[in-house]
């Protein structure tokens, strides 16, 4: 699952990437409404998490813009303004949850996972590049409707550049998107499965290819 983080605390924002990351989810991080909108126009996101006191404006403004835009995110709340009014304010304006400071990880984490498990019909639950459709809900890709059964980290690695498709991906977003905090990481474990990711998408003609700058990061692109 990939979530996108809104919030400018940063012991907060460290909290949660750490915690999230620990139960298998992708977490992009914005400090700011401008940065979030940033991400919201370029990539798909399964939740987002949402302050309301940013430092360019209330969080809070984001969502009428995003249903606007036909973007059916869900949206939980994260404020310190606990008061019922707020509560219904941000649910009236079209958030789908809302979580009053201070909170429990495991209560953030279950109005989360609620959240995932509503329809959303209005969302993409595919991703597709070359020959390549990523089921992103049962986490499966395959081509021609024959899956390729890709182990669990080779198949992070390729829904990571597969969201980015054309555009260079950073290593450390990469290593963030594969490794959990608790793993021991070799120096070239990122490349070991990006290698033989590439052989297996190479044999599988796929139509894509995947291309790296030393200590940079890899990109994906599309040969059809």
């Amino acid at each position: 699952m990939r979530i996108l983080l809104v919030e400018d605390e940063p012991e907060m924002v460290s909290a949660l990437r750490a915690a999230l990351k620990r139960h298998d989810m992708v977490v992009d991080h914005a400090g700011s409404l401008l940065e979030a909108e940033g991400f919201v126009a370029v990539d798909s996101y399964d939740a987002i998490l949402l302050d309301r006191q940013l430092p360019d404006g209330d969080g809070l403004s984001l969502v009428p813009r995003l249903r606007s835009a036909k973007n059916t995110t869900p949206v939980l709340m994260l404020t310190a303004k606990g008061d019922t009014s707020d509560k219904i304010d941000g649910l009236n304006t079209g958030a789908d949850d809302y979580l009053a400071k201070p909170f429990a990880f495991e209560e953030l984490l279950a109005r989360l996972r609620a959240l995932l498990r509503r329809p959303a019909p209005m969302q993409s639950q595919f991703i597709r590049a070359g020959h390549l459709v990523l089921d992103v809900g049962h986490r499966e890709v395959s081509i021609g409707g024959e899956a390729l059964g890709l182990p669990r980290r080779e198949l992070l690695v390729l829904e990571a550049l597969m969201r980015r498709t054309g555009r260079m991906v950073q290593r450390e977003a990469l290593m963030e998107a594969v490794f959990g905090l608790d793993d021991e990481i070799q120096s070239n474990a990122l490349d070991t499965h990006v290698s033989r990711l590439r052989r297996k998408l190479a044999y599988a003609n796929s139509g894509v290819t995947i291309n790296g700058i030393r200590g940079v990061g890899y990109l994906l692109r599309e040969t059809t």
